[in-house]
């Protein structure tokens, strides 16, 4: 392939936002924004060329911008020790929005068969001051030369570079570009997710505020698909040595590359998942919206893509990371009803990202990774081994933890639960270990309902409208006291007996009647209670009350 490049062009992410090479140019963002600056590689003929380029300030992510049609690269970063760092090969950028919006209106996604990649994703290398970036070209390539002198925008803020956009794309502009993410203040401090989650509840979620998200980066409104269809997996690149703390500077940083540099105007993923299962919320206009991304060219549309912070060829994912994505992609996709599990026809948007043309149909996984229908390996060999496991996880996101099960056996409650059916019962799957009722009683709760037990009545489930109309009268401390049965079919009316009277839901009406001393009180309030609150983060092993 020949290739015509005017030059190639390095992004270093600094760690810092002080930047002081002779060639660095300051953005009019405050210091606690992500910043940027350029530098240009220049003289890369054909073959391997090997450039070391140093800053006095730290930075810990590398990316590289440019017609790199044909070309393959390599970073690696110095250790404070002076030994080298791996090499990590780059991995070109994840896709083009399918429609790639020029102040603020859609226009037609690049295309074309002598099209070829202008960027790779960011890599990290891990806080330094020193990168060895090798570049293979192909053997008649054309020189670099130096890009066009720098200057700014002819209007809005002075950006400090001149971004690539659809009239000036950077084969035909081409700059130097370091990201600057801002350190985390020294007074925070990380706290780990919960380990337990209820049933078909998503994991926590760093918002886009809460990763501290620069909202004036963004250009027009998001685009809404008419619903999810599938998942994509990604990962991002580099190194997998960063702290929980640094995860969220990762996140500004790609961000800020997709928004300004790229010209996506935003971060190309719905979600990140770091090895320490945090999820932070990507693209912009609502995680429970279908909020079209830009992160799997040819295959945005009615998908929500996913990325892996960290590198996976050789590494798998955590096992907290790996049980988060299935969990949070099991999550996302039971609220369009798409089974984890299927098969979904989905049309191509074609493009030189994907290997299938406009139009074609491809048959895939309901989660698919990008190496499925992209040019590239993502989400790493180590990952992809694991899309089963992950399939499987996100199955089972209306499961029960195996911590709640542990919790619940050995007494009376979970063995009357399994004999009604377990997780196939009138109850549904538990959703909170047992805790004490007014008196020597226990009880736990159910996605349909709630068990109660004790000594006099033994165990009992109580659900539906009656159970709502139970509690809206303060559950066992209310006048009818614990259930002593469970409903009793009757032609026109559900019973269930309790200690100081009876309900009766009406199967015509759909009204609840309260029976005490044979007085009758006709509607009760079938309002859906919380129920008693049982914090769910973590759960010990009770003593139980042995089954009758």
């Amino acid at each position: 392939m020949l290739l015509t490049a005017v030059a190639a062009t390095v992004v270093i992410v600094s760690a810092v936002a002080d930047l002081t090479r002779d060639r660095e140019v300051h953005s009019s963002a405050p210091a606690r924004d992500t910043q940027l600056a350029e530098q240009p590689l220049v003289g890369l003929g054909p073959g391997v060329t090997v450039r070391e380029i140093t800053q006095n300030t730290p930075f810990s992510l590398v990316a590289l911008t440019g017609d790199l049609a044909g070309s393959s690269t390599r970073v690696r970063a110095k250790h404070p020790d002076g030994s080298w760092g791996p090499w990590y090969q780059t991995e070109y950028e994840t896709a083009a929005p399918d429609s790639v919006r020029s102040g603020g209106q859609p226009v037609a996604a690049p295309a074309g068969p002598t099209e070829g990649p202008r960027s790779t994703d960011p890599v990290f290398v891990g806080t330094t001051t020193i990168v060895q970036i090798a570049v293979t070209r192909p053997l008649d390539a054309t020189p670099t030369a130096p890009p066009a002198s720098l200057r700014p925008t002819p209007q809005g803020p002075d950006l400090g570079y001149k971004p690539a956009s659809r009239e000036q794309p950077f084969g035909q502009n081409i700059s130097a570009i370091l990201i600057s993410p801002p350190l985390a203040p020294n007074e925070t401090h990380w706290t780990p997710p919960a380990g337990v989650l209820m049933p078909g509840q998503p994991p926590a979620i760093i918002s886009r505020a809460e990763w501290g998200a620069d909202e004036s980066l963004r250009c027009g409104s998001p685009q809404y698909d008419n619903g999810i269809r599938a998942a994509v997996v990604h990962h991002t690149a580099g190194s997998n040595d960063y702290s929980p703390l640094e995860s969220a500077g990762i996140v500004k940083a790609i961000y800020t590359y997709h928004a300004k540099t790229l010209g996506w105007c935003d971060i190309a993923y719905n979600a990140l998942v770091d090895k320490y299962g945090q999820v932070f919320e990507g693209s912009a206009g609502g995680l429970t919206k279908a909020v079209e991304g830009f992160h799997t060219g040819g295959f945005n549309r009615n998908t929500w893509g996913v990325a892996m912070i960290g590198n996976f060829d050789d590494t798998p994912p955590s096992p907290i990371q790996l049980r988060m994505m299935g969990r949070l992609l099991g999550w996302r996709l039971g609220m369009d009803g798409v089974d984890p599990k299927g098969i979904v026809q989905l049309e191509s948007a074609g493009s030189h990202y994907t290997t299938f043309p406009a139009g074609a149909i491809a048959t895939l996984p309901t989660i698919f990774t990008h190496r499925d229908v992209g040019n590239t390996d993502c989400p790493g060999n180590a990952a992809y081994a694991l899309m089963d496991e992950i399939r499987d996880i996100a199955s089972h996101v209306n499961d029960p933890p195996e911590e709640l099960i542990n919790a619940l056996k050995g007494g009376a409650i979970y063995e009357h639960w399994q004999a009604l059916g377990g997780m196939n019962s009138v109850l549904g799957a538990p959703t909170s270990p047992e805790d004490f009722t007014e008196g020597d009683g226990r009880y736990a709760t159910f996605a349909k309902g709630a068990m109660y037990w004790s000594p006099l009545t033994g165990p009992q489930p109580v659900t539906g409208a009656i159970y709502d109309a139970w509690a809206s009268q303060s559950y066992e401390r209310g006048p009818l006291g614990l259930p002593t049965s469970a409903e009793l079919q009757e032609p026109l009316q559900i019973t269930q007996n309790f200690q100081h009277g009876t309900l009766n839901y009406n199967r015509l009406t759909g009204d609840v009647s309260e029976v005490i001393d044979g007085i009758t009180t006709p509607v009760l309030s079938t309002e859906s209670q919380s129920g008693p609150t049982v914090p769910p983060e973590h759960f010990s092993l009770p003593a139980h009350p042995a089954p009758a």
